[in-house]
């Protein structure tokens, strides 16, 4: 069960980064523009920063969760 919900969260950390979209840039554009277009996006790295923090905190306290099933299921 373990196993399969980390999967889940993998998926789901994955599904966050197919928001942030190259840029478009202009055919006439140097190397140059790639930043500046990357740093436009700004708001959608903010995004994907800060879902990802809560997608692990949601992960940590899971497995926490799971270790605790685990102790009480078999205690020592």
């Amino acid at each position: 069960m373990e196993a399969f919900s980390d999967g889940v969260f993998a998926i789901a950390i994955t599904l966050l980064i197919l928001e942030i979209r190259v840029p478009h840039l202009a055919e006439d554009t140097t190397s140059g523009g790639l930043p500046v277009g990357y740093g436009c996006a700004w708001p959608s790295f903010l995004a994907f920063a800060l879902s990802f923090f809560v997608i692990l905190i949601m992960w940590v306290n899971h497995h926490e969760f799971m270790r605790l099933v685990h102790s009480l299921a078999y205690p020592s």
